[in-house]
C-alpha cells in the first residue's frame, strides 16, 4: 500500500522530484571527469548516449546509458512505492522532460531515449523489453541509432495495447510524441540519406 494519498500538492512534489532525478546531465558529467573533453563541442552537442559514443570511449557511452535509463525507473520506482502508479507515471514523464530539457543547461538536454526506456520498463515490463528488443531489432537492421530510438518510442502505445497495460497508452504516446518531435532534425536527414552511422563520428 502506498505510504501517502496522491492528492494534488503530492503529485506536484513527485513531479519536482521527477524533474530533478532527470535533469542530471550524466553523459556530460561522465565525459568531464574521464577527461574526454567538453561533450558540447563533439559532434552533435547532444548530452545523449549515441553523442558520447562519439568520443571513442564505449565504457563511457554504456555508463550514459544505464544512469540515463537508471534515472527514469528509480523516478518511477520510488514515486509508486510512495505514492502509487498516479505518481509514477507523473514522476517518469518528467524525469523524461526533465532529461530533455535541463534547467541547469539552459533546458537544452538530449533527446530522452534511454531515459524513455528506463521509465517504462519500471513502470510496465513487458512493455519496456519490448520496446527495448524494437530499437534493437530497427537500429541493427538500419544500423542509425535514431531510428532504432524511433522505432522503440512510436511502437510503446500499441506494445501497451497488446499487452494489456491500457493506463500506459497515454503515457506512452505523450513521450512517443516528444521522442519525435525531438528528433525533427534526424528525420530530416534520414530522408535526405545523410543521417549518421552507429559508430560513425
Amino acid at each position: 500500500m502506498p505510504v501517502f494519498e496522491t492528492s494534488a500538492a503530492l503529485l506536484l512534489l513527485w513531479a519536482v522530484i521527477g524533474y530533478g532525478l532527470g535533469s542530471i546531465p550524466f553523459g556530460l558529467l561522465l565525459t568531464r571527469v574521464m577527461g574526454l573533453g567538453n561533450l558540447r563541442d563533439i559532434g552533435s552537442g547532444n548530452i545523449g548516449t549515441t553523442n558520447v559514443l562519439r568520443t571513442g570511449s564505449k565504457k563511457a557511452a554504456a555508463l550514459t546509458l544505464l544512469l540515463d535509463g537508471g534515472k527514469g525507473a528509480v523516478a518511477v520506482l520510488i514515486a509508486r512505492a510512495f505514492a502509487g502508479d498516479d505518481a509514477a507515471q507523473l514522476a517518469g514523464l518528467m524525469a523524461f522532460v526533465g532529461h530533455c530539457f535541463p534547467v541547469w543547461l539552459g533546458f537544452k538536454g538530449g533527446k530522452g531515449v534511454a531515459t524513455f526506456l528506463g521509465l517504462m520498463l519500471a513502470l510496465a515490463w513487458p512493455v519496456g523489453i519490448t520496446c527495448c528488443a524494437t530499437w534493437l531489432a530497427t537500429a541493427a537492421v538500419s544500423r542509425i541509432s535514431s531510428v532504432g530510438a524511433l522505432g522503440a518510442a512510436l511502437s510503446a502505445p500499441f506494445w501497451a495495447v497488446l499487452l494489456g497495460y491500457a493506463d500506459a497508452v497515454l503515457l506512452a504516446a505523450a513521450l512517443a510524441t516528444i521522442v519525435v518531435w525531438r528528433h525533427s532534425a534526424n528525420i530530416t536527414r534520414i530522408r535526405a540519406g545523410t543521417e549518421p552511422k552507429i559508430g560513425q563520428k
